[in-house]
């Protein structure tokens, strides 16, 4: 257990710093004018609204059930007795890494979005 909290910990630092230190870099003059394609895509645009739709849906899913649980981890800790208290305090790691994970995987996933979004749209 020791050991993959350490290995989950390691992966998160090293995502965060790749994400938060990349460097940024500026092309010089209008690329994506020069990259206009021979042809037209149609239904891109509700493509990205179904896929925006899509993203709401599964973060708004995913946030209800994880205050779902931690309401039912919470009560449980509040109504058990000392030694029970030790095992949900190790429940509770897990869930914390989980709950990251799902918020943090909306959050990616919606920027993807909004990037793909800005493409489409100065093309």
């Amino acid at each position: 257990m020791n050991k993959t909290i350490k290995i989950i910990s390691i992966i998160l630092m090293v995502s965060i710093m790749v994400l938060f230190l990349s460097t940024t870099v500026f092309a010089a003059g209008d690329v994506i004018g020069k990259l206009d394609p021979d042809y037209e895509v149609e239904g891109a645009e509700g493509l990205t609204n179904v896929g925006q739709q899509i993203i709401s849906i599964i973060s708004i899913v995913a946030i209800v059930i994880s205050v779902i649980v931690l309401l039912i981890i919470g009560i449980k800790y509040m109504m058990g007795s000392a030694s029970e208290k030790a095992e949900y305090k190790k429940t509770m790691i897990p869930y914390l890494v989980g709950a990251v994970i799902i918020f943090g995987a909306g959050a990616i996933a919606q920027v993807v979005v909004n990037l793909a979004d800005g493409i489409t749209s100065a093309a």
